[in-house]
């Protein structure tokens, strides 16, 4: 199944500098680790977005002025794109506030390696007919939102990080009285813990010994 250009993938990154990226993986991996991992992920789920049938924008954090960034645009066909806002919240909308107007926008992190193609084209054909669709994580949060209409209160006064995220949402949701539809719970891999779920293709040797 293919979509039109009017849909949006925004793949939500960090710039992989050690000591600010998976910093709650620190414990486990090191600074330099952690970091390695973050561009482990980042290169894995631009794999699987290239195939997800939109075109996909890389939302990067600071901003777009990382190398590693550059050499994704040079590999891939997607736009370069610098999130802005105070919190997670704010950066999120106003992503969703410049590709809504193209058509239907889904977001992602590069947290879950468990996301596979499908789920994408699922979560635009969901956008068909449902205002929202939701990826539920393990931890309480969720790895994936599309949206085809925007309103500010899924983004205020969530409490970004906690496992009250995907609940908080959900609340938001009722609340405006929208159709969503959700997609099957995986696992994002942001704690020590979740390192169980990481794929063997992605593992550093830090990471093997901690597991």
């Amino acid at each position: 199944m293919s979509f039109t250009s009017a849909n949006r993938l925004l793949v939500f990154a960090k710039a992989p500098v050690p000591g600010r990226a998976k910093t709650r993986l620190i414990p486990a991996l090191g600074a330099e680790g952690a970091a390695a991992l973050q561009a482990r992920l980042l290169w894995h789920t631009l794999a699987t977005a290239g195939q997800g049938g939109a075109i996909v924008e890389l939302w990067c954090h600071p901003d777009p002025d990382h190398p590693l960034f550059s050499e994704c645009a040079e590999h891939a066909e997607m736009l370069l794109c610098t999130q802005r806002g105070n919190n997670l919240g704010e950066r999120m909308q106003n992503a969703f506030a410049a590709a809504l107007d193209e058509g239907p926008a889904v977001l992602i992190g590069t947290d879950c390696p468990a996301l596979e193609p499908r789920d994408l084209v699922e979560a635009f054909g969901a956008l068909r007919d449902s205002d929202a669709v939701l990826g539920p994580a393990l931890d309480g949060g969720y790895y994936l939102l599309g949206l085809r209409r925007l309103h500010p209160s899924l983004f205020d006064d969530i409490r970004w990080g906690s496992a009250h995220v995907l609940d908080e949402t959900r609340q938001r949701l009722k609340q405006l009285g929208w159709k969503w539809r959700e997609l099957a719970v995986k696992s994002d891999i942001d704690r020590p813990e979740d390192l169980v779920h990481l794929p063997a293709t992605l593992r550093i040797n830090k990471e093997v010994s901690a597991v």
